[in-house]
């Protein structure tokens, strides 16, 4: 795998792990740093915009379809180090085996 993209993955980890610390050991702190919108939207706003709006639902799904493609290749990479790292675990407890054999 691409260091590049292995160091993003790890990143992005870490950025989450982060978050989730943050917002269990303080959580008021996290809820006021939190932006919310002075006039809260009501249900389906968005929905009745995608479906009355072609330009707009066109551009919601290109968002999308990137988020997807995104969230997909974030997968990949993740699943591709796990399988490196688990080779990487296979091949010690087989060499440790032959070590001890060999004794």
């Amino acid at each position: 795998m691409n260091p590049l993209a292995r160091l993003r993955v790890r990143l992005v980890l870490l950025l989450g792990a982060a978050e989730i610390h943050l917002r269990l050991r303080l959580p008021r702190l996290t809820w006021a740093l939190t932006r919310r919108s002075r006039h809260p939207a009501r249900p389906f706003d968005e929905l009745v915009r995608i479906e009355s709006d072609p330009a707009y639902r066109a551009l919601f799904f290109t968002e999308l379809n990137a988020a997807l493609g995104e969230r997909l290749a974030t997968h990949t990479a993740v699943v591709e180090e796990i399988e490196a790292a688990a080779d990487r675990l296979r091949d010690l407890v087989i060499d440790s085996g032959d070590r001890e054999r060999a004794a």
